[in-house]
């Protein structure tokens, strides 16, 4: 196996395989802090149907640091750029303290914006300018974009929209370059945790019919009362989807928990072929095979970063 040099330790892996409790081990065994790199942790107040497990980063009495877990409340716009800002600043901040950051989640447009180093920016729609470019032809359209940025692939300029979108983006990059994030060196290091087809299958169900007994039900009415619209908690998915058209008397309990076993079981195949994607692009994943005893898989990843090198980059 070639050496590798890292900066970053990465846990991940499709919904219900226990990355937080296995991360939260890693952590407490190497000097780490945790960075959440789920979409909707991030949201207070939303807790078992977000699987946040507070108790798992409790070991030994000792509280182990979190990162971007309750940060904003249900209901605020949060997205794949806010994200990119905040964890560049927590991962910095990390290496300041000389600890090691681990993250742990299975958003995988998280993970690729945080790894993979795009310069993202959340640009919004300028309509004079693409009403003014919509005039243009093709040529003049992608001479336009060269004088703002060298033209390294043609993705951008076989299409007209495409093209004037890139426009777009150049040009309001080029007069707000306070807004461009400073991109730290990423050099990760992935363990993922995976099951058989039946485990997985029936874990994800398990789960479910316990956090709907520990009050999965009473914290979305909960989020309804307090005001957030049932519209906003039905965008989140998932469990906030269902249990919300069943507390407004659309559907029945039954039906509810059929329908959300059935998403969060498409899910999790979603997650799967996401990371298929991503080893096919040459990104390396370390599996643990998740019915070994937590202690193993731990032992196991401690042995393979033995094989490599940490070295702080920021």
């Amino acid at each position: 196996m070639q050496e590798q040099i890292y900066n970053l330790i990465i846990v991940t892996g499709p919904t219900a395989g226990g990355k937080t409790a296995f991360t939260a081990q890693m952590a407490n065994r190497i000097n780490g802090e945790i960075i959440s790199a789920d979409s909707r942790q991030v949201y207070r107040r939303m807790n078992i149907g977000t699987g946040k497990d507070y108790e798992d980063y409790v070991i030994e009495n000792n509280i182990l640091p979190v990162h971007l877990i309750d940060i904003c409340e249900p209901g605020t716009a949060y997205n794949v750029f806010d994200y990119q800002k905040d964890f560049y600043k927590t991962f910095n901040k990390i290496n300041e303290r000389q600890k090691v950051p681990i993250v742990c989640g299975g958003t995988g447009v998280y993970l690729e914006a945080v790894t993979a180093g795009y310069r993202l920016i959340d640009v919004p729609e300028n309509i004079e300018l693409r009403k003014e470019l919509s005039s243009y032809d093709m040529p003049a359209l992608t001479e336009k974009l060269s004088r703002r940025k060298k033209l390294h692939n043609t993705t951008d300029t076989t299409d007209k929209k495409r093209l004037i979108r890139a426009i777009e983006i150049a040009e309001y990059e080029a007069s707000h370059p306070e807004l461009i994030p400073e991109i730290p060196e990423i050099n990760p290091i992935f363990f993922g945790i995976h099951y058989d087809r039946d485990t997985q299958r029936k874990r994800i169900t398990d789960r479910l019919i316990l956090r709907l007994k520990n009050g999965m039900i009473d914290e979305v009415q909960e989020l309804l009362n307090s005001g957030i619209p049932a519209e906003k908690l039905i965008y989140y998915g998932l469990e906030y989807k269902f249990i919300t058209l069943y507390l407004k008397g659309e559907i029945s309990y039954e039906t509810m928990f059929s329908k959300l076993n059935t998403a969060i079981h498409q899910f999790a195949k979603r997650q799967v072929t996401w990371f298929r994607r991503m080893e096919k692009r040459g990104t390396i994943i370390n599996w643990l095979e998740g019915n070994l005893p937590d202690n193993e898989k731990l032992n196991i990843a401690l042995e393979i970063l033995k094989q490599h090198t940490f070295e702080r980059r920021n």
